[in-house]
């Protein structure tokens, strides 16, 4: 027993240290110096999002903020070269159309004057003319006065319609969808009165409204719903619109019914149809790359391989998504996102992140 204490136990101990030491040592200095070049890098795999082409209806409404305006005063011109001799009405008075507002004494031009015998001139012939109001309202301004030498379209007054338009300025996107002619308007006033309907709808341009022919300009009275032929603009919707996109291009006006009370300064938002397109194919904006009629989208290969672009005929779009009127089947795969597009920033989405829009 003593022997086993003194001799057999300490060697033992001796031996299971020396056998750890080596293990550490093999695992540090032999084990470590291997070459791992033959061993394959982890590779990450990147999910492509796609979505299929489904079937739904468009409803083509854009919604446009604007104020209500006083219509322009009309011009009172004089229709007669003389003298005026009465005024009719005063200023302020509310007119008609075609009610006189003046007399004008006009001498009537004789192309072969009889002269007496005796060789006195014959009289002048005189012609009593009264000019009247070009449109009804309330007489704004008359400066004429008794006695007076008028000529033919002299302005010499002015009548106020006292009627109202709500007017907007629209962007390239919101006139692109409105390139049919626009339907009826809803009126929905700040502070006012209930929405409205408003049926004489018109679009212009603003280059025809400095001085252009106006040919861009496109007017609706009282259209309704696929009579519209809006054209699909690559981009989610009204998020993430470039300075550019926001910037006006042209101007949507509507009169407002006379039996409804608005005053001149009044906000108000417009939504006016454009067109409805029923159980018809549509993608979302963000997988169209394109601008009036033909886009262009990317389907999924056959072969597994990279997506293939593929040109389509677009519809109606409602700011999400866009009708397909023909180039891709109910079902096909297409890309989500428009490849190489930008990245929309999300302030739900850390350092780094980002969501694709579609480019063009």
């Amino acid at each position: 027993m003593g022997v086993f204490r003194r001799v057999i136990l300490p060697v033992a101990w001796l031996l299971v240290f020396a056998i750890i030491a080596v293990a550490l040592v093999k695992i540090a200095f032999i084990d470590g110096l291997k070459s791992t070049a033959s061993q394959p890098a982890p590779l990450a795999e990147v999910d492509i999002p796609m979505v299929p082409a489904t079937r739904a209806t468009v409803t083509n409404t854009v919604q446009i903020k604007g104020t209500v305006q006083s219509d322009a005063a009309e011009s009172v011109r004089s229709t007669a070269a003389g003298k005026v001799i009465k005024v009719f009405v005063e200023q302020g008075a509310t007119v008609a159309k075609g009610d006189a507002l003046f007399q004008v004494k006009a001498e009537r031009a004789v192309t072969n004057p009889q002269v007496s015998k005796d060789g006195t001139p014959p009289k002048p012939v005189y012609d009593y003319l009264n000019v009247l109001a070009p449109s009804g309202g309330t007489l704004q301004q008359l400066t004429t006065l008794i006695d007076q030498q008028v000529s033919v379209g002299e302005t010499v007054g002015k009548v106020d319609p006292g009627t109202y338009t709500v007017a907007g300025s629209v962007n390239a996107s919101q006139q692109y969808r409105l390139l049919g002619k626009p339907g009826p308007a809803e009126i929905a006033l700040v502070g006012g009165p209930a929405p409205f309907q408003c049926t004489e709808v018109t679009l212009t341009n603003n280059a025809s409204n400095d001085g252009g022919t106006g040919s861009g300009g496109l007017s609706g009275s009282g259209g309704g719903a696929g009579m519209g032929v809006g054209a699909a603009i690559a981009g989610p919707g009204a998020s993430g619109q470039s300075q550019e996109d926001s910037t006006p291009t042209g101007t949507l006006s509507c009169a407002v019914p006379s039996d409804q009370e608005v005053f001149a300064g009044l906000g108000a938002t417009m939504t006016v149809s454009a067109g409805v397109a029923t159980d018809v194919v549509t993608v979302p904006l963000t997988s169209v790359k394109g601008s009036v009629k033909d886009g262009i989208v990317w389907t999924s290969s056959a072969a597994g391989g990279a997506p293939e672009q593929r040109k389509v005929e677009l519809g109606l779009n409602d700011g999400s998504v866009v009708e397909v009127v023909s180039g891709l089947a109910e079902g096909e795969q297409v890309l989500e996102f428009v490849p190489g597009a930008p990245a929309v920033g999300d302030p739900m989405m850390g350092p780094g992140q980002g969501a694709y829009a579609p480019a063009g």
